[in-house]
């Protein structure tokens, strides 16, 4: 497990009685932020050192991989809002027993601050630049000791072995309850709005159109159609409607294979290498039938494809770039 430690600002509030960190994808400028990047690394069962206002306000764990999700609601007007779609990661939160503000403590701490994507400054306080960072098992665990929460109730409080619990999303069920409901009410032909409908769970037409450019499962090579699904490459909850439809956002996946996909636990380069997540369970996938040691290419993909490729290696990956 790794340890991490996410300045708040004035998101504080809402994240932490909401139960979950929020970020954008990017910089307002478009570019990339390692400290956005780093949600992509979360693991369920981490730690995460909450602060804000100069003081740790809790500890939490995480609860589920990073994955897309909408900007809370409850973020109202705060801050700048140039990202409506970031990265989510669900923490169960406890409060400090005691707050502490670190910079009271650089006599035990400050050699464990560290220079490069510390989340602190020298001076102990927090860096504005900074939302996620990771730490050192050391600084949390005098962190932890500190503000009167050990690894043991924290533990307790969440329920025991966090890592071994699959929770839902509500971020991503949220999402997608809304745009169904837009494609419901929308001027459009009934047999258009059931196959957009029914794209959702890779049926319908959808498959149809996917199949004339894909035969079979690019990773386990099952080609019969009735164990595939027409998986978007660009998830159906953030694409336009007729993206949604296109042969080109779509791969024929077994179910394990469209859930590792569609989750952000592998992922393939343009010219067919396949990816894998830094965060994916190696041995998980073996039984799914993803070669770890050596990841297999699985074929080149249409311009169309290539296209949306990219979209899911920058935007569902979870993978960080490196600065």
């Amino acid at each position: 497990m790794s340890s991490w430690w996410v300045n708040h600002k004035q998101t504080f509030r809402h994240e932490f009685r909401g139960g979950y960190i929020w970020s954008p994808k990017r910089r307002k400028d478009g570019s990339r932020n390692i400290f956005y990047d780093y949600m992509r690394l979360v693991r369920p069962g981490d730690t995460v050192i909450s602060y804000a206002d100069g003081h740790v306000k809790g500890i939490g764990l995480a609860k589920s991989h990073c994955y897309t999700s909408p900007r809370p609601d409850e973020f109202g007007h705060i801050g700048e809002v140039w990202d409506a779609i970031g990265w989510r990661v669900d923490v169960g939160f406890l409060p400090a027993v005691r707050t502490i503000r670190p910079r009271d403590m650089l006599g035990e701490i400050g050699q464990l601050i560290g220079m490069k994507h510390s989340p602190l400054g020298p001076d102990g306080n927090g860096r504005q630049a900074v939302y996620l960072a990771a730490i050192s098992d050391a600084l949390a665990s005098s962190i932890r000791r500190a503000v009167g929460i050990e690894a043991a109730p924290l533990q307790a409080e969440e329920g025991g072995n966090s890592t071994n619990i699959e929770i839902d999303l509500p971020g991503v069920e949220e999402w997608e309850r809304i745009e169904r409901q837009r494609i419901e009410s929308a001027a459009i032909p009934e047999t258009d709005r059931l196959a957009l409908i029914r794209a959702r769970l890779g049926q319908g037409r959808f498959k149809e159109n996917v199949s004339r450019i894909e035969i079979c499962c690019r990773l386990t090579r099952v080609s019969n159609p009735v164990h595939l699904i027409a998986s978007h490459i660009k998830p159906w909850r953030e694409s336009s409607n007729e993206e949604r439809l296109a042969a080109g956002n779509g791969l024929l996946l077994t179910p394990s294979i469209d859930h590792l996909f569609d989750r952000g636990f592998i992922s393939f380069e343009d010219t067919g290498q396949t990816l894998i997540s830094p965060v994916a369970d190696p041995d998980s996938l073996r039984r799914m039938g993803v070669n770890v040691e050596a990841p297999p290419r699985v074929g080149g993909f249409n311009s169309d494809q290539r296209h949306f490729l990219q979209h899911h290696r920058s935007s569902i990956f979870l993978a960080a770039v490196s600065e």
